[in-house]
């Protein structure tokens, strides 16, 4: 199927942030202008920037920017990609990239044409089988996306190289998976998960920047990519053993998303 004939899908664009002003209002603007040239997605797409407790101007730089800014004060990644997924209506399909600006917002049609055609239901963009610049990725975040894949392959048998955020699934297999991870595991868990679950998970090369500015949650410190370190092995582990459908703040979500 060429990418011209795939029918049109509508898409929700999910952004957590935690103090990334010098950067989330060009992502928006990046992001509006690559959906806007994919010819893939149903118009109007909405860019959901989930503000984890920004204590900077994050959530008026992307309001100014055209983004639906949705607060979630609970702290913790996955929480903050979980609220982003859960609210406003309902849409097909599911983007999911960070919100520093060191994902490449042109390259989505890569990442959607495998999930539209049918080929995967899970697809990643690969920062190592692509490109990344100079000093963008660390060598403990090069080492830790090594570790993790093996462990994915040797528990799940799943083969991916790279554990990026920039990310495409369709929203109701995703709110399928039963997700629990809320901090740094959380990327990590949807892949365990998929794969658990018999779903395709699919790689595509992507390029990668340096962040635009700030200070990185996880590789800036020594202490905190220990503890994310931890926190993905063990969602692993987790992933592997829980035959929970849902956990029990995912089900008081679905009642009603935060307020925007």
């Amino acid at each position: 199927m060429t990418m011209n004939a795939t029918p049109q899908v509508t898409a929700a664009v999910v952004i957590p942030c935690l103090n990334e002003e010098a950067s989330i209002g060009d992502l928006v603007r990046e992001v509006r202008e690559a959906v806007e040239n994919s010819g893939l997605l149903a118009d109007p797409v909405v860019i959901r920037v989930v503000d984890n407790g920004s204590t900077d101007e994050t959530a008026n730089r992307a309001a100014e920017a055209g983004a639906q800014v949705i607060r979630e004060t609970r702290r913790g990644y996955g929480r903050a990609c979980l609220t982003g997924v859960l609210a406003g209506p309902d849409v097909d399909v599911i983007i999911l990239m960070d919100g520093d600006r060191s994902d490449q917002p042109a390259e989505l049609p890569l990442l959607l044409a495998p999930l539209l055609a049918g080929e995967a239901d899970l697809v990643i963009g690969s920062r190592l089988l692509g490109s990344y610049e100079p000093g963008s990725l660390l060598p403990q975040q090069i080492f830790g996306n090594r570790v993790a894949a093996v462990f994915l392959r040797i528990v799940y048998g799943v083969r991916v190289t790279d554990i990026g955020p920039f990310r495409v699934m369709r929203r109701e297999r995703l709110l399928a998976l039963g997700m629990r991870e809320m901090t740094y595991g959380w990327s990590i868990e949807m892949i365990a998960r998929a794969a658990k679950g018999g779903l395709k998970v699919r790689e595509v090369p992507v390029s990668y920047r340096k962040r635009a500015g700030g200070v990185s949650k996880v590789s800036g410190n020594l202490r905190a990519s220990l503890k994310a370190g931890y926190r993905i092995l063990l969602a692993i582990v987790r992933a592997r053993r829980d035959s929970l459908p849902l956990p029990d703040d995912l089900r008081e979500w679905q009642r009603g998303a935060p307020n925007a």
